[in-house]
């Protein structure tokens, strides 16, 4: 990756609805070359998607939880790829420290993130979770270059 690469990634990053001859102009570069350089980072998997970053609350989604999860040894990766697939989770992660995993979802209400923390509990290789209510957002921007 180069200069031209992060800069094209920059800017589908501020905005992915940019056409490649609008990028090109805004870049100073040929519509081609923006076109096979997007191309070869979708091929490559950098980019993996295009998509709308919208207002979680303005959509009902009012309650973020971040949960820390400890895990039966040898059935983390497992517990991981059930996780993700539950869609009120945005991102699970392996950690270091005193808790295996660390998950962050939002749900729209206290029953909803209830009845997230029984299924989680439920699962057999959880030993336990600790979750942590967002009181106020500060920042929530995962767009990183």
């Amino acid at each position: 990756m180069d200069d031209l690469d992060r800069r094209i990634l920059q800017a589908y990053l501020m905005d992915g609805r940019l056409s490649y001859r609008q990028l090109g102009h805004k870049l100073g570069v040929s519509t081609t070359t923006i076109q096979s350089r997007t191309i070869k980072l979708e091929k490559a998997g950098i980019i993996r998607g295009y998509s709308a970053i919208y207002d979680h609350e303005k959509i009902g989604f009012q309650l973020t939880a971040i949960t820390e999860v400890s895990v039966a040894k040898g059935k983390l990766l497992e517990l991981e790829r059930e996780v993700a697939k539950m869609p009120q989770v945005l991102a699970v992660y392996d950690v270091t420290g005193l808790t295996d995993a660390i998950v962050i979802a939002k749900f729209r209400s206290r029953e909803d993130l209830s009845r997230f923390t029984k299924a989680l509990l439920a699962m057999p290789f959880v030993e336990r979770t600790n979750t942590h209510i967002v009181l106020t957002t500060v920042k929530e921007d995962f767009r990183l270059l």
